[in-house]
């Protein structure tokens, strides 16, 4: 007698075995351990260090996804291998160095982007980046009171001679403030824990929203207090810094998000811009001030380098120099520094700048529409890192902080409106199944389920 069949209304479902979890440690150890490894000589480094883990456990679980546009960063990066053809000197070493932390980023983005909610919920996110600028905070009084102090690290007494040179230096070698302008008038400019006092800059402001994530998710505790206590205090080392930049961006980011709150029906936001702009306005005229003379020499020789690096990128448009050269004006900084969208033009030429800025742009886009209280302050993140993009570097801890906003940000939007999340999903091996341009942002946003502002 045959056999009978199930009817196939009746056919055994199979459910695909749920993905595991990826370890939060890689996202505390970068940020919440990144005194560590700046004390070690490592905070340059630690970012493609720890990268290496990150990208292991995203390849041994699976099925990576990539938003909606991603593309347009796989591009940037595939233009930047190419500009180094244009490098034949000892310069491909310092181009191999950003390669690297281009690739880290790009790990880190999707290391968050696939991290669940449960294993990576926002409230940890918040704490980690919240505690990151608490050391950024900490490391800008460490300029103010001994604007003299650094230190050798283990890393820089392990380096070679062959490498040794004043830019491995300057990475391997802390040091807590900027003196060189002091004999014109200067007050000694915070940046510890990096290397530049414009990184500390980029740092501060972006990771600012995260700090108001972190209250509300925080609602009481210790760790609360430190943040209510840490805000006014550290206006202090943002106004010695002298960073009209940091100042100009945040206060652009502030005001803008207290208006989308209002807008919203949420005027908490509103009442703290009031309470940091009152406060800003009565520490000002106690803090020393830039000299006149000098401000006006520091926006003359920006905008002679910057006019350089526009001029000079006409002999290789498409590819670029590779990396920043010594300028034509041996005073000056070298062109294509001063900046990450010079660095980029400079570096990786016209189309390298198209889609590192085409991501930059995307990423404030698409992290527009309903802003809950977390994508709001991402978004927000998102604005200010790309408003300082022509006057920060963002190498490498800048672009870091960018990019798990980004993904904090998606990652949301996506949970709460599955149709708009519109993934690549990558192969058991890790790398995306589908062509870049596949991942291209759509010309307009299909708004399901979102309500922009």
């Amino acid at each position: 007698m045959p056999s009978a069949r199930l009817p196939p209304t009746a056919a055994t479902t199979v459910r695909p075995r749920p993905l595991p979890a990826l370890p939060s440690w890689p996202i505390r150890a970068l940020f919440v351990a990144f005194p560590l490894w700046w004390v070690l000589g490592l905070g340059n480094l630690i970012w493609p260090v720890l990268a290496v883990p990150m990208a292991l456990a995203l390849m041994l679980r699976g099925r990576v996804r990539a938003p909606r546009g991603f593309g347009v960063w796989l591009l940037f990066l595939f233009w930047m291998f190419v500009s180094a053809l244009a490098i034949n000197d000892i310069r491909i070493v310092g181009w191999a160095f950003r390669a690297m932390l281009y690739v880290a980023v790009t790990v880190l983005f999707l290391y968050v982007y696939n991290s669940s909610r449960r294993s990576l919920p926002v409230r940890t996110i918040a704490v980690i980046m919240a505690t990151y600028w608490v050391v950024v905070v900490l490391g800008g009084y460490l300029g103010v009171l001994m604007p003299q102090g650094g230190f050798s690290t283990p890393v820089e007494r392990l380096l070679p001679g062959s490498l040794e040179t004043p830019y491995v230096r300057e990475l391997v070698h802390p040091t807590f403030a900027q003196v060189s302008g002091v004999e014109q008038g200067y007050p000694p400019r915070t940046q510890a824990p990096f290397t530049y006092t414009n990184e500390w800059a980029a740092n501060f402001a972006m990771l600012m929203p995260f700090v108001f994530i972190a209250l509300a998710q925080v609602r009481r505790g210790g760790f609360r207090l430190l943040l209510l206590l840490m805000l006014p205090l550290s206006l202090v080392p943002v106004f010695l810094s002298l960073n009209r930049g940091l100042l100009v961006s945040l206060a652009v980011g502030l005001v803008y998000a207290a208006v989308r709150s209002t807008l919203h029906g949420r005027v908490r936001a509103l009442l703290v811009v009031i309470l940091v702009a009152v406060t800003a306005v009565a520490v000002a005229p106690a803090l020393p001030k830039r000299p006149e003379q000098a401000q006006g020499e520091s926006n003359e020789t920006r905008l002679t380098l910057y006019a350089e690096t526009v001029q000079r990128i006409g002999a290789s448009p498409l590819i670029g120099f590779g990396a920043p050269r010594p300028s034509e004006d041996s005073t000056n900084p070298s062109a294509g520094t001063q900046g990450q969208l010079w660095m980029v033009l400079f570096s990786h030429g016209v189309p390298g700048l198209i889609f590192f800025l085409g991501w930059y742009l995307w990423a404030v886009w698409r992290s527009r529409a309903t802003p809950s209280r977390t994508r709001l302050w991402t978004h927000v993140t998102l604005l200010i890192g790309t408003l300082v993009l022509p006057i920060y570097g963002m190498l490498s801890s800048g672009l870091a902080v960018f990019m798990v906003a980004a993904a904090v940000s998606w990652r949301e939007l996506d949970a709460e409106s599955p149709r708009e999340a519109g993934t690549a999903e990558a192969s058991t091996g890790g790398s995306l199944s589908a062509p870049p341009w596949q991942a291209l942002p759509a010309m307009r946003d299909r708004g399901e389920g979102v309500h922009p502002a």
